[in-house]
């Protein structure tokens, strides 16, 4: 009986020594964009022990994975997405949105975006607790999706974008509180980010200007106060929360640049003062172009918005493109986002496409997508490069994506933690 459990403890400790070794043909540098050829990754646990030169040979018990023809990079990012919604057309609307089928549906996109290649998001607004919860349940390996980082419920104002009352009969409904995301005062503002802290969100998204598919007649003007911005952005500093400002009118971006929010989300009439004012602050720029190039051809089916909507989504969408190639040609810094949950979930993609259709290298939408998107979410230590002591988000295509950026379309190797959950190599 004791030299049983010795032999078992024997090979037990084996499996835990070992590594996993990645075989490599190219190693992308998303830094620089050079490529590295014929290289090992060495992997322990969920982290990258170290890249060396040539094809390494396995120790006993090692695991080989052969990535001799791909091209390997970190894995992606996308800073905004809404993984417990997806639009349709009112027609196709359920009548009824119950949390728990939200819960299931998030869990279900964040399947389809791991696919993606994309190993990390940032979810901007939640209806309640839905994808908190998932984010837990994903780090105790109960479902599969990327790595979460998520701010709970919006923050808006009475009638913003973002209120969840907007557009029902006054008779359906009590005037939403702080604890459900609508604030009216500095002290209001103060409790809602407290909550999100208590809810255990990572950050704070709030509405910082209209939006364009809340039913409410403006998509552009200022919804907070100064005084309350600067609640929000001081409350959610001393808790260590980053902030996140949807904004598409210039005076409530700016706004929300001077009280000191992490990132713009759209920023959709940005003009020269706001692009100069964002560069002296350091804040993200977040454009979700995809979100505009959707709506802006939904917009062109009859009947597919409300009434309200519609207009906003023709003026809106069509404006996002343009506003991105100006702020990148003046520098500002930019992450990768999508907005997905607007548009279909697992079509991240499609904004490498874009971003590059708009005048971006197609090495600086990589970098949006991995480097800077680490440094918005203060990780740069852990992701965003495939180097020694980073975490095993690694993910394989097909061709040079320096060279041809559409082969992001198809991830044939998705690796998150040092777990692989794809390989169609």
């Amino acid at each position: 009986m004791k030299k049983v459990s010795l032999l078992f403890a024997l090979s037990i400790s084996a499996l835990i020594n070992a590594d996993t070794l990645l075989h490599v043909g190219n190693l992308l540098d998303t830094s620089n964009g050079e490529i590295s050829k014929a290289v090992t990754i060495r992997i322990k646990d969920n982290k990258i022990l170290e890249v060396t030169k040539g094809y390494a040979t396995p120790k006993k018990n090692d695991e080989i994975i052969n990535l001799k023809q791909s091209y390997v990079l970190p894995g992606f990012m996308d800073m905004h997405v809404h993984l417990a919604q997806e639009y349709v057309p009112k027609a196709e609307r359920r009548s009824k949105i119950e949390p728990e089928y939200r819960a299931l549906f998030a869990a279900n996109a964040a399947s389809k975006t791991l696919m993606a290649g994309f190993t990390s998001v940032r979810n901007l607004g939640d209806g309640g607790m839905e994808t908190i919860s998932l984010r837990d349940a994903i780090k105790e390996g109960l479902v599969i999706g990327p790595r979460i980082f998520t701010s709970g419920k919006t923050i808006a104002t009475t009638g913003g974008h973002g209120d969840p009352t907007n557009g029902m009969p006054k008779d359906n409904y009590s005037p939403p509180s702080p604890e459900e995301g609508v604030v009216d005062s500095p002290e209001d503002a103060k409790k809602a980010v407290r909550q999100r802290y208590k809810d255990g969100a990572d950050g704070i998204k709030i509405t910082a200007t209209g939006g364009v598919l809340s039913v409410a007649k403006s998509g552009e003007n200022p919804q907070f106060t100064d005084e309350e911005l600067n609640s929000i952005v001081a409350t959610a500093n001393d808790y260590g929360l980053w902030t996140a400002a949807h904004a598409h009118g210039k005076e409530g971006m700016k706004r929300a640049v001077i009280a000191g929010i992490n990132s713009i989300e759209h920023g959709t009439y940005m003009d020269q003062e706001v692009m100069d004012l964002m560069k002296s602050k350091g804040t993200y720029y977040v454009p979700t172009i995809m979100a505009g190039d959707w709506v802006a051809e939904k917009a062109k089916i009859p009947n597919f918005f409300p009434a309200l909507v519609k207009p906003k989504a023709e003026k809106i969408g069509p404006q996002i493109q343009s506003t991105f190639t100006k702020a990148y040609k003046a520098g500002v810094k930019i992450a990768f986002g999508t907005d997905s949950g607007v548009s279909a979930h697992g079509d991240n993609w499609q904004e490498f496409i874009l971003m590059t259709n708009a005048g971006m290298t197609n090495l600086d939408a990589l970098k949006s997508a991995t480097i800077e998107t680490a440094k918005l979410l203060r990780i740069e230590d852990k992701l965003g490069q495939i180097k020694p002591g980073m975490l095993a988000d690694i993910i394989a295509v097909q061709q040079n994506p320096v060279e041809n950026i559409s082969t992001v379309e198809n991830v044939i190797f998705v690796m998150k933690d040092g777990v692989i959950y794809k390989d169609n190599t």
